[in-house]
């Protein structure tokens, strides 16, 4: 499932080209796999390929699309107007992939108010409300980490069962709510961790020899993808 969203990404990236048909070959160097195991990944949907001919990339789309269910619109509110808040309300990639932005929040006074890429931040004293006037789906939290608990508690209680969390804390969530956390200061770190490695630095022996380097040190490359 992780690798389909990034198989999206290459397939719009050939749309975008005006490119019909690609090869597995062509399309696994585009995703960063190998060509086998993206076979093996698109099999599960159902599709195959020609043989001489590759995939035909609109269908592809449609059928990755269809799996990760974004056949649909799911409405997104974001909770924390700060400079990343801001950041995330005014990135166009949520629109083209089937999320819209429906709610922007914040606790701070001097912000509530302010037009926001055409919205108007409210006071997330009406989260539960405006959660349930316009169905959200996903919550981003984008709060100072102090806050974000809260939060959470608040929107699961409200009935969102996705959490997008970009605070930097731990959040903690009962059965059946899914949250994916981003933190770039962790993605920073590891790749400090392999600059440290290039440089001959006494970091990845020690690491290597206690068994906590991070995965596939020999080479890894991580992305990360709003």
């Amino acid at each position: 499932m992780a690798r389909l969203p990034v198989y999206l990404r290459a397939l719009h990236t050939l749309q975008e080209r005006g490119v019909a048909t690609v090869s597995s070959e062509e399309l696994a160097a585009a995703a960063g796999v190998n060509s086998a195991k993206l076979r093996k990944d698109l099999s599960h949907l159902g599709s195959y390929g020609t043989r001489g001919v590759g995939y035909e990339v609109e269908y592809l789309v449609y059928q990755i699309s269809r799996e990760l269910g974004l056949t649909q619109d799911w409405v997104v509110a974001i909770i924390g107007v700060g400079n990343l808040g801001r950041a995330l309300a005014g990135y166009g990639g949520f629109a083209s992939r089937g999320f819209r932005v429906a709610g922007l929040l914040d606790a701070d006074e001097s912000i509530v108010g302010q037009e926001i890429a055409g919205m108007t931040v409210e006071n997330i004293g009406r989260l539960e409300e405006l959660i349930a006037e316009r169905g959200v789906s996903i919550a981003v939290i984008a709060t100072p980490a102090a806050a974000a608990q809260g939060v959470c508690d608040r929107v699961v209680a409200a009935g969102v069962t996705s959490v997008l969390n970009f605070a930097p804390v731990v959040l903690s969530v009962p059965d059946g709510v899914d949250v994916r956390k981003v933190d770039l200061s962790i993605e920073l770190q590891i790749l400090a961790f392999h600059e440290q490695r290039k440089a001959g630095g006494p970091g990845d022996y020690d690491a290597l020899a206690t068994g906590e380097a991070p995965p596939g040190t020999a080479h890894y490359v991580e992305a990360v993808d709003l």
